[in-house]
């Protein structure tokens, strides 16, 4: 994909791509974005995000681990967090399906193959096959507030990465394996891991890639006062 040209460019291609090509990316333009990243606001200017990069054979030791871990423990370890909340309603629940649904439509993984959609999903852990990763974690004493911080961080990082020529995907699912990822990035006991991205070039021949997820009608989550 051609790097984004505006702002509007950038959020309209920013998309999660589920598929990468091999090709290496330049880690002075990585460090460069991590950086430019962190003029995101935080509320007090507190900063809390702490991001670890992980690329070349420290990627491939940690895909390993990956490797033999999700088949050991397929429900994953003890979570820090609740990555949905526990009752989730509509119309969230019913956007959730739809991606989901989108998703694996694309993959011609029909609902019924359980086991096949397992395995796909496995892939996120493989970075699905993207040649440079991120975490982000933040120390245990921050709140909401704080969270939401890190999410503006990471939403201005990957809107960077598209002005590079660069796709993501931000994941969640890596919060099911906190032990191991931590152990893994030495992350001290006062920080909770909050996700993980796979980084790099997408393969626009993969079916993952070939879907857009929906978004909801403006009508839907605006309301304008006396505009």
């Amino acid at each position: 994909m051609t790097a984004a040209k505006s702002v509007s460019d950038a959020v309209a291609s920013r998309r999660s791509v589920r598929g990468f090509l091999f090709t290496p990316v330049d880690p002075a333009v990585i460090r460069r974005v991590v950086e430019k990243a962190a003029r995101a606001p935080s509320g007090g200017n507190l900063q809390p995000w702490h991001i670890d990069v992980v690329a070349g054979p420290k990627l491939d030791e940690l895909k390993a681990i990956m490797a033999k871990r999700v088949p050991e423990s397929p429900k994953g370890e003890p979570t820090e967090y609740h990555i949905y909340p526990e009752v989730l309603n509509s119309p969230y629940k019913d956007y959730r399906f739809q991606v989901g649904e989108d998703l694996y439509g694309a993959l011609g993984i029909p609902r019924e193959d359980r086991m096949a959609r397992l395995m796909w999903f496995a892939r996120n852990f493989q970075f699905f096959g993207a040649p440079v990763a991120l975490f982000c974690s933040v120390a245990r004493t921050m709140g909401p507030p704080q969270w939401s911080d890190m999410g503006m961080y990471l939403q201005t990082l990957m809107l960077l990465l598209r002005e590079e020529g660069l796709d993501s995907c931000a994941q969640e699912c890596f919060a099911i394996y906190p032990q191991t990822i931590g152990n893994f990035l030495s992350l001290p006991e006062d920080r909770m891991l909050f996700c993980g991205m796979s980084i790099g070039y997408a393969d626009e021949g993969d079916k993952a890639n070939q879907f857009q997820s929906r978004r909801a009608p403006l009508e839907a989550f605006a309301t304008f006062h006396g505009i």
